[in-house]
């Protein structure tokens, strides 16, 4: 019977790591903008529980039906719900052939059997529910009776149009044993909270070791800047070329990191990463950086970038259009645009490198330019220090007395 079980799990241990990378940099927003910061306890819990929702989903998604099945024809039983609570009962002594014994009933009944997962599918989700979301068995209970209804959707809608039919069966009673699992999970995570450490006292604990920004939140809202200020520039310079000359197209991408990393941090004290990170921007005296300091900065960041640009345009301009040489051409310039990026990114992972062998964690941009980073009260620490907040308890206290 287990089985059964080893394709949908291999199928999620293959999808975890590519939805790990995508989601690597929105989490660290989340956290560092909630706890300010994020530690290594909370980072692997999340991770912990996004592997097991890919896992759960997998297991009542997967297998797929092959292209060449009808399901409409192989499962036609699958195309009415089954509204009728209690109906594995049915099931149970329909597999055990009217047998009353312990192994007909139980030990040898795949109905009791799916049962026991449909319980155990979602047990994870209440513990993830009182140990990270800090709710009640209430709460529990429908975030558990939500999650499997999503499943039964989809199964019943044949993975939402995929599919024409169902090729798995819609069953109230697999919404009620993953509810009642949900719950299970929630009463069983009381000793297990008890028994761990509170994530938001690791959190404070691990704040007041920094007497700085911590280097990841910096380094994240450069990613976020960075990948940004790509997605701008290129479409942008796309566009100037198309209605004006290459020259033009060629300030383009000056113009743009002028825009994102002089003048709004000018205006507003930040670029956009920084504000998505709780961050401003301060110059040697504390206040807002001015308009040369900030150009600094802006150069020496965008150093790698420019030395690339300039050497894939000294190359278009030597080549002429990589068209007229034909696949040669096109392939030549291939090459020569992906190791560009590579020596791009060589230099800016040596720039990290460089930036945490400092001592107090400064990049040649920072240094150079005498900007630094100042950061903003996370949320939670807003909400803890918000008018009205008891200040005789603690925090993680009151989250533990929350309902």
């Amino acid at each position: 019977m287990t089985g059964a079980y080893i394709l949908p799990l291999s199928t999620a241990a293959l999808l975890f790591p590519v939805l790990a990378v995508l989601m690597s940099v929105p989490m660290a927003i989340v956290l560092y903008r909630r706890h300010g910061i994020m530690t290594r306890w909370r980072t692997l819990s999340l991770y912990g529980c996004v592997y097991y929702g890919i896992s759960a989903l997998c297991l009542v998604v997967v297998p797929l039906p092959g292209p060449t099945v009808d399901v409409c024809k192989a499962f036609p039983s699958f195309g009415k719900p089954q509204f009728m609570p209690g109906s594995f009962i049915e099931d149970m002594w329909k597999e055990a052939h009217h047998h009353v014994s312990f192994g007909a009933l139980i030990l040898h009944n795949p109905a009791f059997w799916q049962t026991v997962f449909n319980l155990l599918l979602l047990l994870p989700l209440g513990v993830f529910i009182r140990l990270h979301v800090r709710r009640g068995l209430l709460a529990a209970t429908a975030a558990g009776l939500l999650v499997s209804l999503f499943f039964e959707l989809t199964q019943f809608t044949g993975l939402w149009g995929i599919y024409p039919c169902p090729y798995r069966l819609f069953a109230v009673d697999d919404l009620l044993a993953n509810a009642a699992g949900a719950s299970i999970g929630w009463a069983l995570a009381g000793p297990l909270a008890r028994l761990l450490p509170d994530l938001d006292s690791l959190d404070d604990r691990a704040m007041a070791a920094y007497d700085m920004v911590p280097f990841g939140r910096r380094l994240v809202a450069l990613v976020v800047d960075m990948t940004g200020l790509v997605v701008l520039a290129v479409p942008a310079t796309f566009a100037v070329h198309v209605v004006s000359d290459a020259r033009q197209a060629l300030l383009t991408p000056v113009f743009v990191l002028a825009l994102w990393f002089v003048l709004l941090p000018w205006l507003t004290g930040a670029t956009p990463g920084k504000h998505a990170l709780l961050l401003r921007l301060t110059g040697p005296d504390g206040a807002r950086p001015g308009l040369g300091s900030l150009a600094l900065r802006a150069a020496v960041l965008a150093a790698p970038l420019g030395v690339t640009a300039l050497f894939l345009a000294a190359v278009a301009a030597r080549t002429g259009n990589p068209m007229s040489r034909g696949l040669a051409g096109l392939l030549a310039v291939a090459v020569l645009g992906c190791g560009a990026a590579v020596v791009c990114l060589a230099l800016y992972a040596w720039g990290v490198r460089d930036a945490r062998r400092h001592p107090e964690r400064l990049g040649r941009h920072e240094v150079w330019s005498g900007v630094t980073n100042e950061a903003l009260p996370h949320l939670r620490a807003r909400k803890r220090n918000a008018p009205g907040a008891d200040d005789t308890q603690p925090q993680t206290e009151r989250a533990r007395s929350a309902p």
